[in-house]
């Protein structure tokens, strides 16, 4: 799920559905309610969040401290125009990365996605056959299996690339239908994830000979 935080509801309607077409869940915030949500989340909604992206805010580099005392995810500053002295600013406030608009939702999560590969998938252990096997992009592309693209649907690719991005740990199902659906969606039931997850690990074990998805009933799922 990504946040958007502008005090331009223009600005983040435009960008929750450019989102919306390329079938990533997103949710787009004015400054003062994004700084209750966020110091009053619980820490489950927390853990579906990829990417924060901040856009005109009064003190704005106020926020990145504000984010990093609660959530981990990468932050992106979006700029109107380019000033060598606000981006060193909101690098020196604790931003990730600075962009200009306008700027398309799929460069992005390529952004996301390069942030992901480096700070969250961890290298992969010698006995770790998954990891080696599948390698997901985080920017939209399909996933490659062994090498070969497999064609997903929008829903069990975000899936696959959630479980891969905290692979090692255990996520419920209620996590994973917040990263995929949203934390305000109310009106997709959450045992849809069982179904989509049933899909993939089809799939993938057709693909592989194996099953890289592990699960335990009330643990969650795993990627291997």
């Amino acid at each position: 799920m990504y946040i958007i935080v502008d005090e331009r509801e223009l600005v983040t309607t435009g960008y929750k559905s450019s989102f919306d077409r390329e079938g990533v869940s997103s949710v787009g915030f004015d400054p003062e309610n994004f700084s209750s949500w966020i110091s009053d989340a619980a820490e489950i909604d927390l853990t579906s969040v990829e990417a924060i992206l901040l856009g005109e805010c009064r003190d704005r580099e106020a926020y990145p401290r504000l984010v990093r005392s609660r959530c981990s995810a990468p932050i992106i500053a979006m700029n109107e125009t380019h000033s060598l002295e606000q981006t060193l600013g909101l690098f020196a406030a604790g931003v990730d990365d600075v962009v200009r608009k306008p700027v398309h939702v799929r460069e992005i999560m390529a952004r996301v996605g390069a942030f992901n590969r480096r700070a969250h998938v961890a290298p992969a252990a010698p006995e770790a056959r998954a990891a080696e096997d599948v390698r997901v992009f985080f920017d939209g592309r399909d996933p490659e299996i062994r090498g070969e693209v497999m064609e997903l649907p929008r829903r069990e690719r975000r899936i696959l690339e959630h479980l891969v991005k905290n692979r090692g740990k255990r996520v419920q199902r209620d996590q994973l239908f917040s990263a995929i659906y949203g934390v305000f969606n109310e009106n997709v039931d959450e045992c849809v994830i069982e179904s989509h997850i049933s899909k993939l690990r089809k799939k993938l074990r057709a693909r592989l000979g194996y099953d890289p998805i592990d699960s335990k009933r009330f643990l969650g799922y795993m990627f291997g």
